[in-house]
């Protein structure tokens, strides 16, 4: 549902922000250690993977090398978005000794992190398969990152959902709280529906459920249910809204969660509770 252009120009062009924000982070005015190497000095690096992943982030450690040495030559043995192998050769680089030295920890941060949560997503897509449960990123992202890591969950298999707050609704307790109910709170949606690729209702009780799909909604969050009361809920909707599924979800309870006949399950840890797959990078001198 998210606005964000996934093809390979726009997904380029962000990544090549990215990776000049990054290296400016980290080379600031030179790479003191690299300057040691001589300038003329080709190498020929491999990134290996030290445990199975996904792959994600390619172009961004693409981006990373090529503005530190335009004519580096990348030639991925994993390509983005399929499996790898621990201890599993993923990539090869050719080019610029100093290059390659100085954008190594920049291309390898960019690549754990998204590679991170495109496994994430891959086994939680994996653990519900056969159902009709999409699993949906949120807002819980790193700063700075949302982008980039709202691409490694479409990568792993998932649904990137909105971008941030000013492109869909999404009407929680206090929003409820503050316009004096679930029916005001809807009436009042309708004034900004032009603006936002979706309206959804955050409902924590069944008779909050009936009330906002008496009110019109379309899209309603289930949150914080139990078991029996989310089946509940499928049941009262029948299919009038498409629901969805928040709080606490963990891979212990995601497929219990999908059989329910929810359409949706967000899940924060995506991108929230990232664990860095392990890369490493080997020069050898050509």
């Amino acid at each position: 549902m998210t606005h964000f252009d996934f093809s390979a120009a726009a997904v380029a062009q962000l990544a090549s922000l990215d990776a000049a924000r990054a290296l400016s982070e980290d080379v600031g005015a030179g790479d003191l250690t690299a300057s040691l190497v001589d300038p003329h000095r080709r190498a020929r690096a491999r990134i290996l993977a030290r445990e199975s992943a996904v792959i994600c982030g390619a172009p961004w450690v693409e981006a990373a090398l090529r503005q530190l040495d335009p004519q580096v030559q990348i030639h991925w043995l994993v390509h983005e978005g399929m499996p790898c192998l621990a201890d599993q050769v993923v990539m090869e680089a050719e080019g610029s000794a100093r290059a390659l030295l100085t954008a190594e920890r920049t291309a390898l941060n960019f690549l754990q992190v998204l590679s991170a949560v495109a496994t994430k997503t891959a086994r939680y897509v994996d653990a519900v398969r056969g159902t009709k449960a999409k699993i949906v990123d949120t807002r819980k992202t790193l700063p700075g990152l949302r982008l980039a890591q709202k691409y490694a969950v479409r990568a792993g298999g998932g649904t990137p959902n909105r971008l941030g707050l000013y492109d869909a609704v999404l009407i929680k307790e206090n929003h409820i709280a503050a316009a004096g109910g679930v029916t005001q709170v809807m009436r009042a949606a309708t004034q900004v529906a032009a603006q936002a690729q979706f309206i959804e209702l955050e409902v924590e009780t069944l008779a909050q459920l009936e009330e906002g799909l008496a009110a019109g909604a379309t899209m309603i969050l289930l949150d914080n249910m139990d078991l029996p009361t989310m089946r509940e809920a499928v049941r009262i909707n029948n299919a009038r809204a498409v629901l969805e599924i928040s709080g606490g979800v963990t891979m212990d309870t995601v497929r219990e969660l999908a059989e329910t006949g929810v359409d949706r399950i967000s899940i924060g840890t995506l991108t929230k509770d990232v664990k860095a797959v392990d890369f490493s990078m080997r020069l050898k001198e050509l």
